[in-house]
C-alpha cells in the first residue's frame, strides 16, 4: 500500500489498516491516532516522532524499524516483532507490550511507565535511563540487556530474568525482588533503598557502591559478590548471612 493512499484513507476516517504491507514506508511524523495495524507488514518503517496513541500493532512485524520519540501511550503491542527496532525517547505509558520482542531493540530514555511487558523478550536491548516505574515484567526476559539508570520502582518483576544484564546506577528503591536470579548481574551504584531481596541469588554479582538502606536480605546468596563500598545501613540479614557479608565486606 502507498503512504499517500494511506493518509487519504485516514483522513477519510478508515483507522483499520489490519494485514497492511508498509515494508520500508516513510511515516516519520504522520498522526495515526487509534489506528489498527494488526499482524501488519512494517519492517523497516519510519515512524519516528509519530503519534500513535492508542493505536494497535498487535501481531504486526516492526523489525528494525524507527520508533524513535514516537507517542505510543495506551498503544497495543502484543506479540509484536520490534526486533532491533529503535524506540529511543518513545513515549510509551501504559503501553501494552504483552510477550512482544524487543531483543536487541534500542530503548534508551523512552518512557514505559505502567506499560506491561508481561513476558516480553528484552534480552540484549539498550534500555539505559529508561521508564519502568510501576511496569509489569512479570517474566519478561531482560538477560545482557543493558538497564543503567533504568528507573523500575514500582514494578512487578516475578519470575523476571536478569542473568548478565547491566544495572550500574539504576533507580530500584522499594523493587520486589525475592527469590529472583541476579547472580554475577551489575548492580553497581545502584539504589535499592526499602527493597526486597529475601532469598534472591546474588552470587558474583557487582553491588560496589549500592545503595541497600533499609533491604530485606533475608536467605539471600551473597557469595562472591563485590560489596566495595556498599551501604547496608538497617538492612536486615540472617545471623548467618550477616556474618558473611561482614566477611565479604572485611575482604573487598
Amino acid at each position: 500500500m502507498k503512504v499517500s493512499n494511506l493518509l487519504r484513507s485516514y483522513e477519510a476516517g478508515t483507522t483499520r489498516f489490519d494485514g497492511v504491507d508498509l515494508q520500508g514506508a516513510d511515516l516519520h511524523h504522520v498522526t495515526l491516532i487509534a489506528v489498527d495495524f494488526t499482524d501488519a507488514n512494517l519492517i523497516g518503517v519510519d515512524l519516528g516522532r509519530s503519534f500513535l496513541t492508542k493505536a494497535t500493532l498487535n501481531g504486526a512485524r516492526l523489525n528494525w524499524a524507527d520508533l524513535s520519540y514516537a507517542k505510543l501511550s495506551d498503544s497495543r503491542l502484543v506479540k509484536t516483532d520490534l526486533t532491533k527496532a529503535n524506540l529511543r525517547g518513545a513515549f510509551a505509558v501504559k503501553a501494552n507490550l504483552t510477550q512482544a520482542w524487543l531483543s536487541g531493540a534500542n530503548l534508551e530514555g523512552a518512557n514505559l511507565r505502567g506499560a506491561n511487558l508481561e513476558g516480553a523478550n528484552l534480552r540484549g536491548a539498550n534500555l539505559a535511563g529508561v521508564n519502568l516505574r510501576g511496569a509489569n515484567l512479570e517474566g519478561a526476559d531482560f538477560r545482557w540487556a543493558n538497564l543503567s539508570g533504568a528507573r523500575l520502582s514500582g514494578a512487578i518483576l516475578d519470575e523476571a530474568r536478569f542473568a548478565g544484564a547491566k544495572l550500574h546506577g539504576a533507580y530500584l528503591n522499594g523493587v520486589n525482588w525475592e527469590g529472583v536470579e541476579l547472580s554475577g548481574v551489575d548492580l553497581s551504584a545502584a539504589k535499592l533503598n526499602g527493597a526486597n531481596l529475601k532469598d534472591a541469588d546474588l552470587s558474583a554479582a557487582n553491588l560496589s557502591d549500592a545503595i541497600l538502606q533499609g533491604v530485606k536480605l533475608l536467605g539471600a546468596n551473597l557469595h562472591g559478590a563485590n560489596l566495595t563500598g556498599t551501604r547496608f545501613d538497617r538492612s536486615e540479614f540472617w545471623p548467618a548471612a550477616a556474618f558473611e557479608v561482614e566477611e565479604l565486606l572485611q575482604t573487598s
